[in-house]
């Protein structure tokens, strides 16, 4: 299941040992509606490996400005806080999975 986040929530979500891909959107934006789906399916096939969270930025301005969100859809990697790697625009699912493989050392 996929995590809408806060800036009240986001903090514990990112904290985890457990990958964590933030993927920050807007409404209004084309390329983000297309990724909803994409990232439902990771949400639900790859539950052991990530969990899938969402900023909306249109709400949550505070958390675009803190990562330098210019572009939508930016999903990036976080680990116990730290964030590991960013990834911009539309992709396929085959794409976020190899950069989770990746950042999981497969």
């Amino acid at each position: 299941m996929v995590k809408h986040l806060t800036k009240e929530t986001f903090q514990a979500a990112i904290d985890e040992d457990k990958l964590t891909m933030v993927d920050f959107w807007a409404e209004w934006c084309g390329p983000c509606r297309m990724l909803g789906p994409v990232l439902d399916d990771i949400a639900k096939t790859m539950s052991d490996k990530v969990s899938v969270c969402k900023v909306n930025t249109d709400l949550e301005q505070e958390l675009a400005m803190r990562y330098n969100i210019s572009s939508i859809p930016c999903v990036i990697y976080f680990r116990k806080g730290e964030a590991l790697r960013a990834s911009l625009g539309f992709k396929p699912k085959e794409n976020f999975v190899k950069e989770i493989d990746e950042l999981l050392g497969k």
